[in-house]
């Protein structure tokens, strides 16, 4: 008989951003016993209460009675907003982003995804615009406007998702893990922000954690200050990147105090104008005092809220998971039933609505009937 695992009753929780206390009061049962469930000093859970703790955190019971799944190794996330978002929604990223792992890991099995494709120099150079450069270099970019930065990222191993999030407070987040001795770099996107030009700059400022920032120590230890400073870091990669410094210039320096011309350079380079006309202080084209005028300009215009072709510039959506998925099941290497059972079996039972949240997946793809013949298919093989 299998026995109730209480880390995973506290994962759950976790998962769903409760407290203890806010998961007792659902489940009407007293926030010590909850405790005792999560610590293992309480073992045989009633199956009506293990029915109870199900449904409200929309875990299947069997994910209660599974081993801990300790193949996959993480390390550090990078919260933009570390300093305003509460703790329990950040962890609540962390364990989607935790379970989201090790459904890649089981995904690999079956698919053959691009390889991680970062230059050996990670981490060791401290100067963010120069890093920005090596890698452009490094990928082959020149100094061109990036068109489709998400499908940049993919292409070139990373694997990014997009979900809502509780609070608005989070725009993106970045997450280190290992297995088998593999290095992957997860990029979660917040959904409930949607403009082109935003996601394209935290895109660019989680490749800034990536190439600068070590994934070892325990964000929530460090220092307002050194934690300011690294995303001051993350911006400034950022910045070049997506505006390389020479190239920006001259098209900048044409007309760098005309509103209307910064709306014809967004619609080139895919930035915001807020993040154009900041650069274009930072380079030293307009002074600190054209710089003013130029925000409060957009505030009267009110286009610090949503500025000219937000409603227009189409955004990309995250694809490499999303296109696993479809491609197992259109090849019938899986029925939607047999994909979620065949990640039950490997050791992380999901409801269905959540396996699709997780992978960006349409609403109802895993409820759909199909065949179940398994073999090998590589993603590459996929028509973009």
């Amino acid at each position: 008989m299998k026995t109730f695992n209480g880390s995973r009753l506290k994962s759950a929780r976790q998962y769903r951003g409760l407290t203890v206390e806010e998961l007792s009061e659902k489940v009407n049962v007293s926030k010590q016993t909850i405790s005792q469930y999560e610590n293992g000093k309480i073992s045989d859970v009633p199956f009506d209460r293990m029915l109870s703790l199900s449904k409200e955190l929309n875990f299947p019971y069997e994910y209660f009675l599974q081993k801990n799944t300790d193949t996959v190794l993480t390390g550090s996330t990078y919260f933009r907003s570390l300093m305003k978002t509460g703790k329990k929604y950040r962890l609540s990223q962390i364990k989607k982003m935790e379970h989201l792992a090790i459904i890649y890991s089981y995904l690999r099995e079956y698919v053959n995804f691009p390889a991680l494709n970062l230059p050996p120099w990670i981490g060791e150079v401290e100067d963010p615009s120069e890093a920005a450069k090596m890698l452009r270099d490094f990928w082959k970019l020149g100094k061109k406007p990036l068109n489709d930065i998400m499908r940049l990222a993919e292409e070139n191993g990373i694997v990014v998702t997009m979900f809502r999030t509780e609070t608005d407070d989070i725009d993106a987040f970045s997450q280190f893990v290992e297995f088998d001795g593999q290095e992957v770099y997860l990029v979660a996107l917040s959904a409930n922000k949607t403009s082109a030009v935003r996601l394209n700059f935290d895109i660019a400022h989680e490749l800034g954690h990536i190439m600068l920032h070590e994934w070892s120590e325990d964000e929530e230890i460090i220092s307002r200050e050194q934690f300011k400073e690294k995303e001051r870091e993350a911006n400034a990669f950022a910045a070049e990147f997506l505006l390389p410094e020479d190239e920006f210039t001259k098209d900048i320096s044409l007309d760098p105090i005309n509103l209307n011309y910064y709306i014809h350079l967004k619609n080139k380079w895919n930035v915001s104008i807020a993040s154009m006309v900041y650069r274009s202080c930072e380079l030293g084209i307009i002074t600190h005092n054209q710089y003013q005028h130029l925000m409060r300009s957009m505030q009267i215009k009110n286009w610090r809220k949503e500025e000219p072709l937000d409603n227009i510039m189409a955004s990309s959506q995250p694809s490499l998971l999303s296109d696993a998925v479809e491609l197992l099941l259109s090849n019938n290497i899986f029925s939607p039933e047999e994909f979620v059972n065949e990640i039950s079996d490997m050791g992380l039972a999901m409801n269905s609505d959540e396996l699709e949240i997780l992978l960006n997946l349409p609403v109802g793809t895993l409820e759909k009937k199909g065949n179940d013949s398994k073999k090998l298919v590589d993603l590459k093989d996929l028509k973009r």
